[in-house]
């Protein structure tokens, strides 16, 4: 199965409103970045136990380890979870920039160092969501 495939079926299997809205945020981040990498993480280690909310992921960067080795990951994820939607911008060093930023403007949200928590996308103002997203998806930090 595709990578988008994979995206399908992740957005396909959640209940309503919880569909709809990230399939709206998904084509919304695509518009953003229509060219950017794409990713999708099942939420499974290895051994096939969950260890995470699957992920739609965004884009890409490179995180370098203290002892040489390097991986690429996402720079912004969307997810479901047990609440509502979760987007993580990843990659920004000063953990509270997003809170700073596009806290107060975002609604109904709680904003942590790389993650904007909603329940439901009529809660928030997209505007400021696509503008943290179009801020993580540059990576210009």
């Amino acid at each position: 199965m595709s990578i988008q495939e994979q995206i399908d079926a992740y957005i396909a299997s959640q209940p309503e409103p919880k569909r709809s809205d990230l399939q709206a945020l998904h084509q919304r981040i695509l518009q953003v970045s229509p060219d950017c990498r794409r990713w999708f993480n099942d939420g499974k280690n290895s051994e096939g136990k969950i260890v995470s909310n699957p992920n739609i992921g965004y884009g890409f960067y490179t995180i370098q380890y203290a002892d040489g080795s390097s991986r690429e990951f996402f720079r912004i994820g969307l997810s479901a979870n047990t609440t509502g939607i979760s987007v993580y911008i990843m990659g920004i060093p000063d953990k509270t920039y997003l809170a700073t930023t596009y806290g107060k403007s975002l609604g109904k949200a709680s904003v942590t160092g790389y993650c904007i928590k909603f329940k439901n996308l009529k809660d928030i103002n997209v505007a400021v969501l696509e503008a943290a997203v179009r801020y993580g998806l540059e990576g210009q930090f």
